[in-house]
């Protein structure tokens, strides 16, 4: 395969790519590289690494199975089977969905204040009326558009590019001005849940999930599993290396300095571009959490109804009318759980980490479901599954149960605590 034909194949894995690294995505990893430094990325690395096997083995599927994955699973079990990881999915993707409208509202305020600081979106009747238009606006476009996918992927390739070079240029810049004075004593971390939150926003098997269904909508068959395959290492290595770099870029910044225990809004952690953006950073910060989450808005519920859709047996392409109504459903459940958040007291970004910490527990029942169409006995020659993408997808879904039950500890203590 050419150079430039690979390039052009390029689209279905950074569609999800570009989903996963959303405002919830930039705001952990800016918290984990503020309170842990570079200890973070090690544990970046291993996210990463598992989610290009889990997109990778999901591609294969899509391409070796002529059917889609929730048919699959009902065929070869039950309906039932394909009902429950469809409501999974489902349930992951409105909690990723709230987090997109609260950081709409994250995203605002900077924008709002006033040279006091206050905020005229600090009410929250004027959150729910701002959160609610911009979900009618997303349901309007999503039924006025006739191919999704085609212009899903263009739109998405640009987001991408602008967030590697956006991030790219401050973190370069922050590393040839002078260094922040560090306080030594700064107290270790104890709250695990930005590193739980970034590990569950980077290894998104729900994602991952996804990919099958994208290669089928690229039109993909069984000669395009080494175009699969590209596609996977491509699209995550640029959502690792995105997130890797605002992780690096808040760890320059904040790390052991007492700033980093009280990054509590947008305008707090948009001082990491001040460097390169000066007084003006907490805009431009704000500007781009406002992009990540129009961006994702559509993309993010797409997902959960598609799947839905194809769980209920009732078509398994966007441009379903099932799967239309669904995504309108994860658009309209993802808002409830906006606006019942507002009337919490607490920061936006904990409430954006605490949504993207607990999608991880719905990680594992994904998992098992890739794991288990991946080692049918029926998938031979050209069909057969490559062992090591069965091994890293049994070592990711190991890891997901990890993940699952220590992000259920940890949110139980902070209910109780």
């Amino acid at each position: 395969m050419k150079i430039g034909d690979s390039l052009r194949s390029i689209g279905p894995a950074v569609i999800v790519a570009a989903v996963v690294l959303g405002p919830g995505s930039i705001l952990t990893s800016s918290q984990v590289g503020a309170q842990f430094g570079l200890l973070g990325l090690p544990v970046l690395a291993v996210a990463v690494v598992l989610m290009i096997g889990m997109v990778a083995l999901s591609a294969r599927l899509g391409v070796v199975y002529k059917k889609s994955l929730c048919d699959e699973l009902a065929a070869r079990l039950n309906r039932g089977v394909a009902i429950a990881v469809a409501v999974v999915l489902f349930l992951i993707v409105a909690l990723f969905q709230s987090s997109n409208n609260v950081a709409v509202i994250g995203g605002l305020e900077p924008l709002c204040e006033s040279e006091s600081g206050r905020s005229p979106l600090a009410g929250t009747g004027v959150r729910i009326v701002i959160v609610v238009l911009v979900n009618a606006m997303v349901i309007a476009l999503l039924y006025a558009m006739r191919s999704l996918y085609t212009l899903i992927e263009w739109a998405m390739k640009v987001l991408m590019l602008l967030m590697v070079v956006a991030f790219l240029m401050n973190f370069i810049t922050v590393l040839f001005t002078d260094p922040v004075e560090r306080v030594v004593e700064a107290k270790k971390p104890s709250d695990l849940l930005p590193l739980i939150g970034m590990v569950g926003t980077t290894f998104s098997v729900a994602g991952a999930f996804f990919q099958a269904y994208l290669v089928k909508e690229k039109g993909w068959g069984l000669g395009d599993v080494r175009k699969g395959a590209i596609d996977s290492v491509v699209g995550i290595s640029v959502l690792g290396g995105v997130t890797a770099v605002i992780l690096m870029t808040s760890a320059v910044v904040f790390y052991r300095t007492p700033e980093a225990a009280q990054l509590r809004s947008i305008g707090d952690v948009a001082r990491q571009l001040e460097p390169l953006f000066g007084s003006t950073a907490k805009y431009v910060f704000a500007a781009g959490i406002l992009a990540g989450a129009f961006s994702s808005f559509l993309v993010n519920a797409v997902i959960g109804g598609t799947v839905m859709s194809d769980g209920l047996g009732k078509g398994s392409r966007m441009e379903d009318r099932s799967a239309r109504h669904f995504t309108t459903a994860a658009l309209l459940t993802g808002m409830a759980i906006a606006i019942m958040s507002f009337a919490q007291e607490g920061s936006t970004v904990t409430l954006i980490t605490l949504a993207q910490a607990l999608t991880v527990l719905g990680i594992p029942a994904l998992a098992l479901a890739l794991l288990y169409l991946g080692t049918r006995k029926e998938l031979t020659g050209r069909r057969r599954v490559p062992p090591v993408l069965i091994v890293v997808a049994a070592v990711g879904t190991l890891v997901a149960c990890f993940f699952a039950v220590r992000t259920a500890v940890v949110v139980w203590e902070k209910v109780i605590g």
